[in-house]
C-alpha cells in the first residue's frame, strides 16, 4: 500500500509483528458498511460513476458473504481487515476498487468501524443487563416474604427480606445500564471524512454519510476524530464496573452456597463436581465471574495506558485498543448471559436463611430504637443495649431471653410488653417504612416497579 515510497520489501518479522487482521477481521461487517457509504459519497462528489459505485457495492456485498461463510482468505501481509477487504475488492472488480480509498485514511476508517461495532455491542450488552435484572427480580418475587440476615463486615447485622437483598443488585445493574446508554451517546459521532488527520481537498458530504450509517452527528475536529478513543475507554470503564457488581454478587452466591451458610442451592446444570471428592458441588460460574473481573479491569487499564502518552493524532500504539475492547465485550456478554441463566435455576433454602435471621441479637438496634421512643438519647440507648448484649453473652442465653429484671435494671423503659414486641422479626421489618427500607409495603411497590420496567 506504500510501495511508491519504499525501495525494499517489509521484513517478514515486521509483517508478523504488525499485523492485526488475526483479530480485527471481526470488524468486517462494519468496515464494509462504512465503505459502501463512503463510495456513495464519492459518487455524489463525481469521483465515482454510477457504474463504478454499483460494482463496488456488489463486490463488497460478495466479500461480506464470503467472510460470513468462511470462504474469504485473509492475508496477514496486508496487515488489517481494511486492506484485506480493499485488496479483495480490487482483485474482483478491477480499477474501480482502487478508487474506493479516495479521500479517506485507515485512521478515520478504523475510528468509524470501532464506533459502529461498539454501538452494536452496547445495544446487545444493554439487553443482557436487562436480562439479568429480570432474572434477579423473578427470584426476588419468589421470595418476597422470606427473611435472611443482612451483613456488615461479614457479620450478621439485621434481618432483611431475601427479595430486598436481590433487588439491591437490580439497582446496581440499573446504574450499569444507564452508563452503557450514556456511552452510546459518546459513540454517536461519525468520524469518516476526517482523513489521516486534516480531512481532504476532495470534500465529501459527511452529513449524508453519517445519516446513512445511523449517526446523529459528525465529528467537528478532524484531529480529534482520528485520535479519539474516549468512547472506547468509557465503555471499558462501564464493563469494569459491571464486572465489579457481578463479582460482588458472585461472592454472595459463593458464601450462600457453602455448607456454613446453606442459604441457596444452585442447579446441577450450573455447578461442577470434583475429580476426587464425590460429594462436592462447586459454584464455578460465580468463581469464574469473580476471576474474570480482573480481565475487565486489566483491559481498561491497557487502553488508558496506551493512550496516556500519545501526541495527536494517530499513532500505531492505538492498534492495541482492539484486543482489549473485544475481550471486554466478549467477557462481559458471556458473564451476563450465564449469570442470568444460573439465577433463574437457583432456589433459596428459606428455612436455613430464616433460622439465621432469627438470631435475636439482630434486633438489638430495634431495642435501642424503642429506648429512644421512650425518651432515652440514642447514644445512651446504644450503650444500654450494648451492655445487655454483653450480659447475654456472659450468661450464654439469647438476648430476648434475659430475666425481666435484667431489662428493667438496664432501663425502666424496657417493660415486658416492649421486649416481646421488639423481638419479632416480622414486626421489626414492617416498621421499616422509610423509602428504600425493607418493609413489606416498600418491597411490594419496588417489585411492581421492576416487573413493569422489565417486561
Amino acid at each position: 500500500m506504500w510501495k511508491g515510497r519504499f525501495q525494499q520489501a517489509s521484513s517478514d518479522r515486521l509483517k508478523t509483528y504488525s499485523e492485526s487482521v488475526s483479530f480485527d477481521w471481526r470488524l468486517y461487517r462494519h468496515d464494509i458498511r462504512g465503505s459502501i457509504a463512503h463510495a456513495r459519497a464519492l459518487k455524489k462528489a463525481g469521483i465515482l460513476t454510477a457504474g463504478e459505485f454499483s460494482k463496488i457495492e456488489a463486490g463488497l456485498r460478495r466479500i461480506e458473504k464470503e467472510i460470513r461463510t468462511g470462504r474469504f482468505t485473509f492475508d496477514a501481509g496486508l496487515e488489517d481487515v481494511h486492506m484485506n477487504i480493499e485488496a479483495g475488492l480490487t482483485k474482483r472488480i478491477g480499477a474501480a476498487g482502487a478508487k474506493l480509498h479516495t479521500a479517506r485514511s485507515r485512521n478515520d476508517q478504523v475510528a468509524l468501524d470501532l464506533r459502529l461495532y461498539l454501538r452494536e455491542e452496547i445495544e446487545a450488552l444493554s439487553g443482557l443487563v436487562r436480562g439479568l435484572q429480570k432474572a434477579l427480580t423473578g427470584l426476588a418475587a419468589r421470595h418476597e416474604k422470606d427473611v435472611m440476615p443482612g451483613y456488615t463486615h461479614l457479620q450478621r447485622a439485621q434481618p432483611v427480606f431475601i427479595s430486598h437483598h436481590l433487588l439491591a443488585y437490580v439497582e446496581m445493574l440499573e446504574r450499569d445500564h444507564g452508563r452503557l446508554r450514556d456511552g452510546l451517546k459518546r459513540s454517536d459521532e461519525c468520524p469518516l471524512g476526517s482523513g489521516a488527520l486534516a480531512g481532504s481537498t476532495i470534500v465529501l458530504d459527511r452529513e449524508a454519510v453519517a445519516k446513512e450509517l445511523g449517526f446523529s452527528r459528525v465529528t467537528q475536529n478532524s484531529m480529534d476524530a482520528v485520535g479519539d478513543r474516549d468512547f472506547a475507554c468509557e465503555l471499558l470503564a462501564a464493563l469494569a464496573i459491571i464486572g465489579m457488581h457481578l463479582s460482588r454478587l458472585s461472592e454472595d452466591v459463593i458464601l450462600w452456597a457453602s455448607a456454613e451458610f446453606g442459604f441457596i442451592e444452585l442447579s446441577d446444570r450450573h455447578t461442577t463436581g470434583s475429580s476426587l471428592m464425590p460429594q462436592k458441588k462447586n459454584p464455578d460460574i460465580a468463581e469464574l465471574t469473580r476471576g474474570k473481573t480482573g480481565r475487565l479491569y486489566g483491559n481498561l487499564f491497557t487502553l488508558l495506558t496506551v493512550l496516556k502518552g500519545l501526541p495527536l493524532t494517530y499513532n500505531r500504539d492505538m492498534q492495541e485498543d482492539k484486543e482489549a475492547i473485544f475481550d471486554s465485550v466478549d467477557t462481559a456478554k458471556a458473564a451476563l448471559e450465564i449469570f442470568a441463566e444460573m439465577i433463574r435455576g437457583a432456589r433459596f433454602r428459606t428455612g436455613a436463611a430464616a433460622r439465621a435471621a432469627g438470631d435475636p441479637a439482630l434486633l438489638a438496634t430495634d431495642l435501642a430504637d424503642r429506648l429512644v421512643l421512650g425518651g432515652v438519647p440514642f447514644r445512651q440507648a446504644h450503650e444500654i443495649v450494648g451492655k445487655l448484649v454483653a450480659l447475654s453473652a456472659r450468661k450464654d442465653v439469647p438476648l430476648d431471653q434475659l430475666d425481666p429484671a435484667d431489662y428493667l435494671a438496664a432501663s425502666p423503659v424496657l417493660q415486658a410488653g416492649i421486649i416481646k414486641a421488639v423481638f419479632n422479626v416480622a414486626t421489626g421489618l414492617s416498621a421499616r417504612g422509610a423509602t428504600g427500607a425493607p418493609s413489606p409495603k416498600n418491597l411490594a411497590k419496588r417489585l411492581t416497579h421492576w416487573k413493569k420496567r422489565l417486561p
